[in-house]
């Protein structure tokens, strides 16, 4: 199964490339190309054989060069393509989102599993996970607990995440050229043009764009501690404080040219203009978060 999920995740990804200009013309070779996507052989092999299959890429005398257009039913659904706990997580992210989930809000595992089409343990392994964190508590005989956080531990949560940020911000401006992180950051961007078009009817999908951006900043210092870290960042940052919806669309909108500029002073790899920008962009999520919180409680 896992084998599986890694290819079509690495399908998608070729297919996104091609589709964005990314690949034109010939194709590099199978270490180039496996490189690019961080694959094995074996599965890049899997990759353009099925690339081939569908026309996306041709083979002319041993040599594969770009074929006809990618649309939008090439690439597999996501759900396909993400790993059973991150399938869970990111379906429980919604739940709280969509549904005004507030604190005493009583968790069933057998509800959710048969909501997000899971097994049981696949829900009671991410509720342990992130009942460490004291804000999912097990009740004896009457399921889980959603607890909510105090003010405190949002801040003391925000201070970590600035540090991480700021110093991840910086190693990742000084990656090679050849560094797969430009290339997700450029699609990242195109990511952000596209949501900032279309604004009035997605605005609710700002928060899984958002985590894709602040999780690859990080991704230029791969640290188990700080991945660890970022599990319950997203839980705060990028669902919890949306619960307050009275300015949610225009909160997304500042925060998507904010990201933008973020990303710009990345491409600069100018230091002093990504630490301003990248403390400006957490000084707003800051604020948006202590407001929430203000607002929870009223």
């Amino acid at each position: 199964m896992r084998t599986d999920t890694v290819y079509k995740k690495a399908f998608n990804r070729t297919a996104t490339m091609l589709r964005d200009g990314q690949l034109v013309g010939g194709l590099p070779s199978e270490n180039e190309l496996r490189r690019l996507i961080g694959v094995s052989r074996t599965t890049v092999r899997k990759v353009l054989q099925e690339l081939v299959r569908r026309e996306l890429v041709t083979v002319c005398n041993g040599v594969r060069t770009v074929g006809r257009e990618v649309d939008e039913n090439d690439c597999y659904p996501d759900a396909e393509t993400t790993p059973r706990a991150k399938h869970v997580e990111q379906q429980f992210m919604e739940w709280m989102l969509r549904g005004d989930t507030r604190p005493g809000t009583s968790i069933n595992e057998l509800e959710l599993a048969r909501q997000f089409g899971v097994a049981t343990n696949g829900i009671r392994e991410f509720l342990i996970r992130f009942s460490r964190f004291g804000l999912i508590e097990k009740r004896p005989n009457t399921g889980w607990l959603f607890k909510g956080f105090t003010e405190d531990f949002a801040l003391e949560l925000f201070e970590i995440r600035v540090m991480f940020e700021l110093r991840s911000a910086q190693l990742f401006s000084r990656q090679p050229d050849s560094s797969p992180l430009w290339s997700k950051l450029a699609a990242l961007k195109m990511a952000h043009a596209d949501l900032l078009e279309q604004i009035e009817s997605r605005f609710h999908d700002f928060s899984g764009l958002d985590n894709r951006f602040h999780r690859l900043i990080n991704e230029a210092s791969p640290n188990r501690f700080i991945d660890d870290f970022y599990d319950i960042i997203t839980f705060i940052f990028h669902y919890h404080y949306q619960w307050n919806k009275q300015d949610e669309k225009q909160r997304n909108l500042a925060a998507l040219h904010e990201h933008l500029a973020y990303i710009d002073a990345l491409e600069s790899r100018d230091s002093a203009r990504i630490e301003a920008a990248c403390r400006a962009h957490l000084a707003s999520a800051r604020e948006t978060l202590m407001r929430s919180l203000i607002g929870f409680d009223e």
